[in-house]
């Protein structure tokens, strides 16, 4: 037998060392994320391929490695951790979820079974039951942390179908509004349902789904011989912000036995505060519902989750046993993650909740979610005060989505037109915004949610704004 080889097993001042020049680095680049670039991919294809390489045999400097990473790498990217990055949805990254990820991936705990780590996957259960309770969900609901929005939107859409359709499902059609997110869609064909079996419904002159025309098509798909059984209501939509109507939503549903799904991924959390409570009322009596808190609750990417107000529906849909896994319990207390989820190994998702949450109580993140509803609706303000612009999706929450108008130009030439626009404001570096087509409109937004982004970081904004639309209007290069 071969001596054994201990490289792997780090000695307590190695793990000490390691951890140390990695925490020097990390403090330095999240003290200098007001100074960083928004976004900076310039040279990234160059960048990438010098990247290849084969599976190397032999070891490189632990130093070495950090610094190609932080000095090269890293840098190379859409800052999403910037309090300049206002595209797409930001997620803010909160550093005590960093600290929690250290802890989870050292410990090494197994959470798809209960028995494995019961403290653990108690504090992941807790984690859930703060969720249900924002969202106004009884004590008899569930759910689980996912990686994201899309992978919470297959499971609602899987357990719907179980739920409400014979095993033969393919006559089975699902609702979704011309804003809703494709990733229901992608759910849908993963979930194995033809593509022409989901219905786009159009939204209103505020993005929010027609309920009138929804319920029509429901109607005609049973006269048709289809058998409708799911609604994706929006609380929050990536374009505009957008909630949908979500009571009346909700009385369509059980007028016509269909489930109903709200992806809140983005909107959710801002029920925490005053106006996300009212502008979502109904939220509750939805049947299942996507949360992301890598959005509305700033930690990293790869935090998701999805709820269902019927917990037993999601061990219905997901539950499979095997000879070589411990027993499961029945104790409807005692969650048994992958008796509920797609996943089987999974990492102790929950610290990276349950930390930044019980280190400061909920009253901040309330306050930061104010504070973003605060200067999406500055944001309007002030845009409403440059010649020009006008504003397509006033904020409902923290997106704005506006464009630049011209006398005299086609519709094609006035996108080119802003286009240019949106590439001369992110071209200062100091704010990154995104772009998305309302209709046959490109427009232009802002997406306030970064718990690193205050009132400072939106003047700058302005400024380049103002100065972009200048250039433009006085022709300067």
């Amino acid at each position: 037998m071969e001596n054994p080889d201990f490289t792997l097993e780090l000695s307590a001042e190695e793990m000490r060392h390691l951890v140390a020049q990695a925490a020097e680095r990390i403090v330095a680049h999240v003290e200098s994320l007001p100074t960083q670039p928004s976004v900076n991919t310039e040279g990234g294809i160059e960048l990438a391929r010098s990247l290849v390489e084969p599976l190397p045999e032999k070891g490189q400097s632990y130093t070495e490695l950090l610094d190609l990473l932080f000095s090269r790498v890293i840098p190379t990217s859409f800052n999403t951790a910037s309090p300049g990055y206002m595209a797409y949805i930001p997620s803010g990254g909160i550093f005590h979820a960093a600290v929690a990820d250290l802890i989870t991936d050292a410990v090494n705990r197994y959470m798809g079974i209960w028995v494995a780590a019961p403290g653990l996957a108690q504090l992941e259960a807790n984690v859930i039951r703060w969720f249900c309770a924002i969202v106004g969900y009884p004590a008899a609901a569930g759910g689980f942390l996912t990686t994201g929005g899309s992978l919470a939107n297959f499971s609602a859409v899987v357990t719907a179908r179980r739920e409400r359709l014979p095993e033969n499902f393919l006559s089975g059609t699902l609702y979704v509004s011309d804003q809703t997110h494709h990733s229901v869609q992608k759910a849908a064909l993963l979930a194995g349902f033809p593509p022409q079996n989901v219905r786009l419904i159009p939204s209103d002159a505020q993005f929010r789904v027609r309920s009138e025309v929804l319920a029509q098509a429901i109607g005609k798909d049973r006269q048709a011989g289809f058998t409708p059984f799911l609604i994706v209501g929006n609380a929050g939509t990536t374009n505009t912000g957008a909630v949908d109507d979500l009571q009346a939503l909700a009385d369509v549903a059980r007028r016509e036995h269909l489930w109903l799904h709200v992806d809140a991924a983005y909107g959710g959390f801002f029920l925490l505060t005053a106006h996300g409570k009212a502008l979502m009322a109904g939220i509750e009596r939805a049947d299942s519902i996507t949360l992301d808190p890598h959005k509305g609750l700033f930690l990293p990417y790869g935090t998701g989750s999805l709820l269902v107000r019927d917990g037993a529906a999601l061990k219905r849909a997901h539950s499979v046993s095997a000879h070589y896994l411990p027993d499961t319990q029945e104790d409807q207390d005692l969650v048994d993650f992958s008796q509920i989820s797609p996943e089987l190994s999974r990492e102790f998702r929950g610290l990276r909740v349950w930390l930044p949450v019980k280190m400061h109580g909920v009253g901040p993140f309330r306050h930061n979610l104010q504070e973003k509803l605060d200067l999406a609706r500055w944001a309007a303000e002030e845009l409403r005060k440059i010649p020009g612009i006008e504003i397509l999706a006033a904020p409902q929450l923290s997106i704005i989505a506006f464009h630049l108008t011209r006398s005299g130009l086609t519709p094609d030439a006035l996108n080119q037109l802003n286009r240019e626009l949106l590439s001369r404001i992110n071209a200062r570096q100091r704010v990154y915004l995104s772009g998305t087509l309302l209709g046959d409109r490109f427009a232009i937004r802002i997406c306030v949610l970064s718990f690193r982004t205050h009132f400072d970081r939106m003047q700058a904004a302005f400024e380049d704004i103002r100065a972009a639309v200048s250039e433009i209007c006085t022709g300067q290069s």
